[in-house]
């Protein structure tokens, strides 16, 4: 286990130093700043914050704004729940509770355009609150993949509203 451990810690110091040889070669860092613009809004949220209902799909509608001058492509678009740093026992902060599913989309966005992308999901976690994080992959027309955050906030998993007339 200490040797997973060590070579875990080599690979990451050996990327990191390939990485700054990268950037002092070029003079610029790896990943280039793309002019396109993601927000993210949910229909069903409510006014008191956004929650996911266990067992019933999530969805969210992201919004890709294109201001490069050439077109770009949405690849996938995927997510993530997180701990919040708040609510972390660990002392190294937020971690991983569960991956979203990732969905594939090759959607074509011209240059100075914009598009809307729906993007459902669906959990089945103990109520409780947690760090959303989505994140789109676009492709530029070269080729190159660029991720971009589209949302990472805080909501709350919550259990279906149940009824004594509606036994399930």
């Amino acid at each position: 286990m200490g040797f997973l451990r060590f070579l875990t810690f080599a690979l990451l110091a050996l990327r990191t130093v390939a990485e700054d040889a990268v950037e002092e070669e070029t003079g610029k860092p790896q990943s280039p700043n793309l002019a396109v613009k993601v927000s993210t809004s949910f229909p069903s949220s409510e006014i008191f914050g956004i929650k996911l209902v266990n067992g019933q799909a999530t969805q969210a509608v992201l919004s890709v704004a294109n201001e490069e001058p050439e077109p770009v492509t949405v690849v996938f678009v995927g997510g993530s729940l997180w701990t919040s740093d708040f609510t972390s026992p660990s002392p190294q902060g937020s971690r991983i509770v569960r991956n979203l599913t990732t969905t594939r989309y090759d959607i074509e966005i011209p240059a100075g355009q914009s598009e809307s992308i729906q993007y459902k999901f669906a959990t089945e976690l103990q109520p409780q609150e947690l760090k959303l994080n989505l994140a789109v992959v676009l492709k530029t027309s070269e080729g190159t993949p660029i991720t971009l955050q589209a949302f990472n906030e805080t909501v709350a998993i919550v259990e279906p509203d149940t009824s004594i007339f509606d036994p399930q």
